[in-house]
Parts: structure tokens; C-alpha cells; sequence
């Protein structure tokens, strides 16, 4: 779950995994949140860092806070986090898969047909 001896920062990991658990439905849309203190139990990690962690998603605005009762989970947390997956993490991936195409000399016709055969498996 949580790469500790990776390069990318616990906290970030964190903030992934809790998006992770929305596109999964497993936490949902309305719903309380882990405290930083619950995280920092599951993980074993500081909750100053787990704090780091629902921080981003409060930033992204996917969780709220509700003061005196903690963070809970946007109405539209998982439309949220779908829409910044799909800027993010496809974007940059078709930007190397387009680069590495032109390097290979793949032309644009034969990159989607190559596209579309992986979708069809």
C-alpha cells in the first residue's frame, strides 16, 4: 500500500490511495473520513503526514472540513477525482506513448490502430 522506501513523498501517496478508495466507491460521496490519527495508525506513519495527505484532497476539494466534526467526502468527490486522474495521469501517459511513437517512426494511423487493439483485449 505505502512505499516507504520509494521516491514519492508518503503524503502523496496517501492523498492517492484515499483517491483510490473513491473511483472504488469504497468511500463514499458524503461520507466521514479517516482522521489523520486513524491514517497514522493504518499506516504506522506520523499523522502530521497523514495530515499532508488529506490536506491535497482538501486543496482539490474532494473532502471538506466541518469544524468540530472532522473531514468528510464531496457530494462529488469521485467525479472529482476521475476528471483529475484523466488531466494528470492519462495525459502524461499518452505524452510518452506519443513520444516514444514519433522516436519509433509509428505513424498516427498505426499508433491507434494499436491503441484500439489493446481496448478490444
Amino acid at each position: 500500500m505505502i512505499n516507504t522506501e520509494g521516491t514519492e513523498p508518503i503524503y502523496v501517496q496517501i492523498a492517492n490511495w484515499l483517491e483510490t478508495e473513491i473511483l472504488n466507491e469504497k468511500i463514499k460521496g458524503d461520507e466521514k473520513m479517516y482522521s489523520q490519527y486513524k491514517l497514522a495508525e493504518m499506516f504506522n506513519i506520523n499523522p502530521a503526514t497523514a495530515a499532508k495527505g488529506l490536506n491535497i484532497l482538501v486543496d482539490d476539494e474532494i473532502l471538506y472540513k466541518r469544524r468540530g466534526l472532522g473531514m468528510f467526502v464531496s457530494a462529488n468527490a469521485r467525479e472529482i477525482v476521475l476528471q483529475k486522474r484523466k488531466r494528470t495521469t492519462l495525459e502524461k501517459l499518452i505524452e510518452d506513448v506519443v513520444r516514444e511513437a514519433r522516436i519509433l517512426e509509428v505513424d498516427e494511423k498505426n499508433l491507434i490502430a494499436m491503441i484500439k487493439k489493446k481496448i478490444g483485449e
